[in-house]
């Protein structure tokens, strides 16, 4: 049994004999080249600039998020904290369910006084405090403020709560002494200091109003699905909070920022359009004729319509592949040679480039639709010609 080859459809056919019959008109030829190279460049810019954006939002929301707890549940009042804490350990999914009281007091060593925010923990210190220098129970500083202070382990420290005791003589502050532990490593986007101390010195300080359950799974996508559960078994009139709750106006001013970014840099990718358009127009002006014969032969406006939009397509193409290999290239390579250093100001040391398919895949859609479009206009007047116009002419 013998197989007949497939031939290309007369639209396809005819598309791809215009487009090489172009390089014999200069100025179609310059026409061609310039649109096919707009959108080379704009797909180019587009990819590198959502890289670079992807990168350093990347690099912030692993910053803020190294240091948010992944659920976290605020009991309301009168509700038994260690019951709370033993229900939220049995729902599937969590690996630890801790308490936890947070608030802001004053530190005092070496006649020097800082205002922080405080953090009461249970059990080993939180991943939230990154990189600890030891694992005894205790106070733990931040290295910055212990280098500022030239503490060590084992000095004291006082640790005074912004919430006073009612006594016959009036409010007295409440004060703990408490020997540094040891300290861990500050984020550079931390603006205040941070210090983290034993769940009990911390009650004492802060009481229990703002007593938290902290609960961690492991895995951020696998927390924010259980925050629900645990909602469901807390206490009535508990607040849960995933990590994202917690960053959400973090979270929609960069979906915000890449949304405009795609917007301005996609305006390149419009002007490519134009330049198709007018190429499509004078291809069409310089085949008058042979489109008028082929319609008198028996090309419906639907064929003739079909080749203009296969033409288009190909030189969006072939611009949009060098395109999105020159951004994807270019992307790599300045993220491995690290070449767009940063000051010692930023809290990081150089722009990272990350390119996401989710990224590729919008850029990809916006050109194909603009590309429909632009020569959907070209294709339309190419279909509304007469024949007998185009063969007097």
């Amino acid at each position: 049994m013998t197989h007949r080859r497939r031939r290309p459809s007369l639209s396809l056919y005819l598309a791809l004999r215009y487009l090489r019959s172009t390089r014999r008109d200069a100025f179609v030829t310059f026409l061609s080249a310039t649109a096919a190279g707009g959108m080379a460049l704009g797909v180019a810019a587009l990819i590198l600039a959502l890289a670079m954006l992807s990168g350093l939002q990347g690099a912030l929301r692993s910053e803020i998020l190294a240091r948010t707890p992944e659920i976290e549940a605020v009991l309301p009042a009168g509700a038994d904290p260690v019951a709370a804490r033993d229900l939220a350990a049995t729902v599937d999914g969590v690996l630890e369910a801790r308490l936890a009281v947070v608030g802001r007091g004053w530190l005092m060593a070496r006649g020097r006084v800082r205002p922080v925010e405080l953090t009461g923990f249970e059990g080993p210190l939180p991943s939230i405090f990154p990189d600890p220098t030891a694992t005894a129970n205790g106070l733990y500083l931040s290295e910055r403020l212990a280098t500022a202070w030239a503490v060590e382990p084992g000095d004291l420290v006082e640790v005074a709560s912004s919430r006073p005791t009612l006594s016959p003589l009036g409010p007295l502050p409440r004060v703990r002494r408490l020997h540094l532990a040891g300290s861990f490593v500050a984020g550079r986007t931390e603006q205040e200091e941070r210090a983290a101390l034993p769940l009990a010195e911390a009650r004492a300080l802060l009481g229990d109003d703002d007593l938290r359950l902290r609960v961690s799974s492991g895995d951020l996508r696998r927390s924010a699905r259980l925050a629900p559960a645990l909602a469901a078994v807390l206490p009535e009139g508990a607040e849960v909070r995933s990590w994202r709750e917690l960053n959400r106006a973090l979270f929609f001013a960069l979906r915000l920022e890449k949304s405009l970014l795609f917007s301005a840099v996609l305006l390149i990718v419009i002007v490519a359009g134009l330049a198709l358009v007018a190429d499509l127009s004078l291809i069409i002006a310089s085949k008058r004729p042979e489109l008028g014969m082929l319609s008198a032969m028996g090309a419906t406006p639907g064929e003739l319509r079909r080749v203009f939009l296969w033409l288009g397509g190909l030189l969006v193409a072939l611009g949009g592949g060098a395109g999105l290999a020159l951004g994807v290239g270019a992307s790599w390579m300045l993220d491995r040679s690290r070449v767009l250093r940063l000051g010692e100001a930023f809290f990081i040391d150089y722009v990272p480039f990350r390119v996401e398919l989710s990224d590729l895949m919008l850029v990809l859609a916006a050109v194909a639709l603009l590309t429909f479009l632009c020569a959907g206009v070209a294709a339309k007047r190419a279909s509304g010609l007469s024949p007998v116009e185009a063969l007097r002419r």
